[in-house]
């Protein structure tokens, strides 16, 4: 009887030191590749009067490099799972059906691919930016501190972050109030009482900062004056709204014009 000869360590675990060994350059390639980046990026700025890369690029910077870091990591994966003899027959015999492969992919990882493009899309197009001040749809307002490959991270200013999945953002309406032109004056909205008198309240909003106030809506319930003040270019935006809105319902209450919830 012919006994078989002892496999040697390499050739019982061959497949699985080739594995990791593969895995592990690829994320020594991928951490190598963002170092990389992250230094073009400094030495550019550096290059730069103010020291800093603007938020357009800031937003494609990081996109790219987590597209970059994520496509070499997956590649790594793939050339990891090729090792595996079992792994190569299960492949082949999967990619003989590309239409059902198709399919199974498109009903599971809709929802990620969807934001998964809508990310790139955001990153190329940026209708918004880091550091942005947003209005998504009707529930989500704050800045904007993050946009990653399938989500975007705003924050809401009451110690609270949302995340709002970039498909979300491609689809809703997404209001930017840091972009268009930053000396564009202040807006905000008062009510008057029904009863109001309409020039008196004019005439005692129009001095100082504040230039107009306009009635944009009368009900049953109040009239509603729109008042705008001037703005200096780059000036905080939300802290005027806020500071203007103030200003103005004061002055409004000493005239005993403002409507009382």
């Amino acid at each position: 009887m012919i006994l078989a000869a002892e496999q040697t360590f390499w050739q019982a675990h061959g497949d699985e030191i080739s594995a990791a060994i593969t895995l592990l350059v690829a994320v020594a390639v991928a951490v190598i590749v963002d170092r990389l980046l992250i230094g073009r990026a400094v030495t550019a700025a550096t290059r730069l009067d103010t020291g800093e890369l603007s938020r357009e690029a800031r937003t494609r910077l990081r996109l790219v490099r987590r597209l970059l870091f994520l496509a070499i990591i997956l590649i790594g994966i793939a050339l990891a799972l090729s090792q595996f003899t079992s792994i190569k027959r299960f492949a082949t015999g999967v990619l003989a059906s590309t239409a059902v492969l198709g399919i199974i992919i498109g009903f599971a990882g809709r929802q990620v691919i969807a934001n998964l493009v809508s990310g790139v899309m955001l990153a190329i197009t940026q209708p918004i930016r880091i550091g942005d001040l947003v209005s998504i749809g009707d529930e989500v307002h704050g800045r904007v501190t993050d946009i990653a490959l399938t989500y975007t991270s705003v924050d809401a200013g009451d110690g609270s972050l949302i995340v709002v999945p970039n498909e979300q953002v491609s689809t809703d309406v997404v209001i930017n109030h840091s972009a268009g032109n930053s000396a564009a004056p202040v807006t905000v909205d008062v009510w008057l009482r029904p009863d109001a008198d309409l020039d008196a309240a004019r005439q005692a909003l129009e001095h100082g900062e504040i230039t107009s106030a306009h009635l944009t809506e009368l009900t049953p319930e109040g009239a509603k004056l729109q008042v705008k003040a001037a703005i200096d270019a780059g000036a905080d935006r939300e802290a005027h709204e806020i500071d203007l809105r103030e200003r103005a319902q004061g002055v409004l209450r000493e005239a005993g014009l403002l409507k009382v919830p």
